[in-house]
């Protein structure tokens, strides 16, 4: 946000008093913060201020909050279901049929603790060491769409085009870009999840399987290559938004 001159980035201190007392005058008398972080968004929402991002620290890598968010709202959004407690094993081959997909519900990103169950032994590993279990289904795709959006506006949007020997379409797992022949019908489709759940800054994973597009999950610490390789710059974008009055 220091790129738009409307804004006055005081930074983020772990205690109220480091702030001099003129900042601390500044914020509380703010009708809106943007970026507070996860430290101050709580008690900032408490005084009945308006934050910026919405929807946006409570979700960050947290796909059991996503997921139940998309649940609530009927979302199109694969078939997941959480397991904790006693026979996870025998309940999640009861409720889902090999392949499957099981992801590391807290605290992952970049693809990593993305698994796809094909054999009962990759289940057991998996459930050796995650006590709680997230367990969605396995749509058959070679590629997704990463959309990323800021104050309900597609910013950028690129397909992930996934290396042949992985599963996973994440560009740090080597997964490719590519810019061409983006469908409108999925940005409308992102625009409309983002607009739902009040996802003010956020990229989503889209795809389009049997006949309709899902989004698998929301990112709001998204990775910036996809802008490098368009030769776009966040900061600069942010303040055309800020410009525009979309801020």
């Amino acid at each position: 946000m220091r790129s738009c001159t409307s804004f006055s980035c005081l930074g983020v201190n772990p205690n109220w008093e480091d702030y001099p007392a003129e900042a601390r005058a500044r914020i509380c008398a703010a009708d809106r913060v943007y970026y507070p972080t996860s430290l101050y968004e709580t008690a900032l929402l408490s005084l009945g201020k308006s934050v910026f991002p919405h929807s946006y620290y409570g979700f960050v890598g947290n796909k059991i909050q996503q997921s139940n968010l998309f649940q609530l709202l009927n979302v199109s959004h694969p078939k997941t279901r959480i397991y904790s407690g006693k026979n996870r094993r025998a309940r999640v081959l009861e409720d889902f049929s090999m392949p499957f997909v099981a992801k590391t519900p807290v605290g992952s990103s970049r693809g990593r603790g993305v698994f796809l169950m094909e054999d009962e032994s990759a289940l057991d590993a998996y459930l050796l060491v995650h006590p709680v279990a997230y367990i969605q289904e396995y749509l058959p795709i070679d590629r997704d769409l990463r959309i990323v959006l800021i104050a309900g506006r597609v910013v950028h949007a690129y397909w992930r085009l996934r290396h042949s020997e992985d599963f996973r379409n994440n560009v740090s797992q080597g997964a490719t870009i590519s810019f061409h022949d983006i469908p409108e019908e999925a940005l409308q489709f992102a625009e409309d999840v983002a607009r739902r759940c009040r996802f003010d800054d956020v990229g989503l994973d889209v795809c389009h399987a049997r006949g309709r597009y899902w989004v698998i999950e929301a990112n709001m610490a998204y990775g910036l290559e996809g802008f490098r390789q368009a030769g776009l710059n966040l900061q600069q974008i942010l303040a055309r938004l800020d410009e525009d009055g979309f801020l």
